[in-house]
């Protein structure tokens, strides 16, 4: 079933035909394919003849998004984007979301994409054209190395791997794991408390990002971590006398705990967008599945359970949508969204998890299998609610926010 795309009366033309072309680019190229672009992810034993014939797939349909001006949409066309503003990009997604894995194709990669954004804003010139403009063309890959095992990943102020300052070197000491990409990076940006006798007394002991090239003697990647009960590509690493030159600092020194919140703040919007964007496709699967079905004397859509789903379902995809589209409004006009982003972060991953648990239950088993996508959808609904921050870090937040409005003598608007 092609993804019902039509114009948003009140959003810009521009907003539109992003949306539009997004979308003629998924139901024509991308879902006719879709099993064949990714199958050897799920299964080792495919044939060569046939991982090649996926790859100049996917190249050939990357080759036709750069045609439509659509790749890499968050970065500027001097370094090999296609500059869509950020509420522009927050639509895309929503629409590019419906296919797994499609983002991809559009040059949308986690970690590569936040690691573009940290490199755009806080990059010197030669840092870019060293390390961002081959990750947009596709010849370098990334990792982002933040998260360590002894502490918790909510709280930056306990992480312990240190860079000092040794000359005209960072030498970096310490142990990560959860770090994305870890097996197939060129580079990674790595969270340290960096001690600078030389800096700011403000900045010592803060957080610096540093890029380390993965082939540096003492970056040891020991494994990566098994997720949901399989391998993945988020490796523990352990950093032992890792020496990088004072130029692969990113930013000023004790900057980096901002690089981080500014790439939270927007990456929190995308992941709802494109949590959006896959409810979206669980509910056109689950209603496809109830208007088919035969089931004690009836079609499924007839049994007023599933018509109860359908109904919840409904109205957890308009929250989620309205509640984030409201919060990327809010951060694009340069308004403090951090009550909104928080809210998201929790809402919108719990109304993802419960329309995809409606859609495997009404398809039975096949909604378990690896025929649909709805078993990875499941499995990466749960995972946000841990990802970019635990939802109760959040809803702490959301209640001081609140509190503090109050105990100013303002109660809560709810219509800004």
């Amino acid at each position: 079933m092609p993804m019902n795309v039509q114009p948003i009366p009140n959003v810009s033309d521009r907003i539109n035909e992003i949306r539009m072309q997004t979308a003629r680019i998924l139901n024509n190229e991308v879902l006719p394919n879709e099993n064949r672009l990714w199958a050897w992810r799920r299964d080792g034993k495919v044939a060569e003849e046939d991982r090649q014939a996926a790859r100049t797939l996917r190249h050939d349909i990357q080759t036709k998004v750069k045609q439509a001006g659509l790749w890499a949409p968050h970065l500027p066309e001097e370094y090999g984007g296609s500059d869509l503003s950020f509420l522009e990009h927050a639509y895309m997604n929503e629409v590019l979301a419906y296919c797994v894995g499609a983002a991809s194709l559009f040059g949308v990669v986690a970690p590569n994409s936040g690691n573009q954004k940290i490199l755009l804003k806080y990059g010197t010139e030669e840092q870019k054209q060293k390390w961002l403009v081959p990750l947009t063309e596709g010849k370098m890959q990334s990792g982002f190395s933040m998260t360590e095992p002894d502490n918790a990943g909510s709280d930056p102020r306990s992480i312990k791997t240190t860079a000092r300052k040794d000359g005209d070197s960072w030498v970096i000491n310490g142990h990560k794991w959860f770090t994305s990409n870890g097996k197939a990076a060129d580079f990674l940006i790595v969270m340290c408390r960096t001690d600078d006798p030389d800096g700011p007394a403000e900045a010592n002991g803060k957080m610096t990002q540093i890029i380390v090239p993965t082939d540096t003697p003492g970056v040891n990647v020991i494994r990566g971590v098994e997720v949901w009960g399989r391998d993945s590509d988020h490796c523990e690493i352990l950093y032992d006398d890792v020496r990088v030159p004072l130029a692969n600092q990113l930013g000023r020194t004790g900057s980096g705990h901002q690089a981080a919140q500014d790439r939270l703040g927007a990456g929190r919007v995308y992941h709802c967008m494109n949590s959006v964007g896959q409810m979206w496709r669980a509910f056109d699967l689950m209603v496809e599945r109830a208007a088919t079905r035969e089931v004690h004397g009836g079609l499924l859509h007839t049994k007023q359970f599933v018509q109860g789903f359908i109904a919840d379902s409904y109205i957890d995809i308009q929250a989620a949508r309205l509640m984030t589209i409201h919060c990327a409004e809010r951060m694009d006009s340069g308004l403090d969204a951090r009550t909104e982003i928080s809210a998201i972060k929790i809402f919108v991953p719990e109304a993802y998890h419960r329309v995809v648990d409606r859609a495997i239950q009404v398809w039975g088993a096949a909604g378990v299998s690896g025929d649909l996508p709805l078993a990875g959808m499941y499995q990466g609904a749960r995972t946000l609610r841990l990802a970019d921050g635990p939802d109760e870090v959040h809803k702490i937040l959301i209640a001081k926010n609140v509190l503090k409005q109050y105990a100013a003598g303002e109660s809560w608007d709810f219509g800004n």
